[in-house]
């Protein structure tokens, strides 16, 4: 059964349109037949809809209002919960850890059936660690490293740093001469090619 399996999973990475299984193999979120699968065909949650890898186990809600780098693929790991209501930017290269949460909008104080739209913006080459989470109106720079379980409430605009706790604080600054801007030879924003994204975005996303 398995060879039978494997076989016919040789034959459907050689169609085009799955080119991605072989073109990110070297990222850090390698995107896989089976979790395609299970998103694409078997999920009927809004992750259905998302254009990058999305864990059975996470969420994300209103995935037009997100704009995801190369590869950066929030909720690519189990537990995650994304609320774009509000409009969430994630750079390149950018990594959401286990049970993360980003939430871009409010409940309404005095009416919990509405909503207060905001934002989140993350820049590239970032790390955000498990149980982390991101509240409405933050900014992180490029190479933000958000320590597991810490409640980020505020912005942390130059980046190159290491936040962590609850709330979250700089504990540490990162050498700017340290930080790696890696690029990948085939660069995907999830299942799309990057050549073709901006015009994927057009049409599709409203970031």
């Amino acid at each position: 059964m398995n060879l039978i399996f494997s076989l016919i999973i040789r034959i459907i990475i050689k169609i085009p349109y799955f080119k991605f299984i072989t073109e990110t193999s070297d990222h850090q979120c390698r995107i896989t037949f089976k979790m395609w699968f299970i998103q694409k065909v078997l999920n009927f949650e809004e992750n259905k809809n998302a254009y990058w890898p999305i864990h059975h186990t996470s969420l994300i809600s209103c995935p037009q209002n997100i704009l995801a780098g190369i590869d950066t693929n929030p909720g690519f790991m189990p537990g995650c919960y994304i609320q774009a209501i509000g409009k969430i930017y994630i750079g390149d290269y950018t990594q959401i850890g286990p049970n993360v949460t980003i939430i871009s909008a409010n409940h309404n104080l005095y009416d919990t059936r509405k909503h207060k739209p905001t934002y989140v913006k993350i820049g590239k080459y970032c790390w955000t660690g498990a149980g982390a989470k991101i509240m409405p109106g933050v900014t992180l720079g490029d190479f933000t490293i958000v320590g597991a379980g810490a409640i980020v409430t505020k912005s942390f605009e130059d980046g190159h740093c290491v936040i962590v706790g609850n709330t979250a604080k700089c504990i540490k600054h990162l050498d700017k001469s340290k930080c790696i801007n890696f690029r990948y030879k085939t660069p995907y924003n999830g299942y799309i090619k990057h050549t073709l994204f901006d015009a994927y975005r057009k049409i599709n996303l409203n970031v």
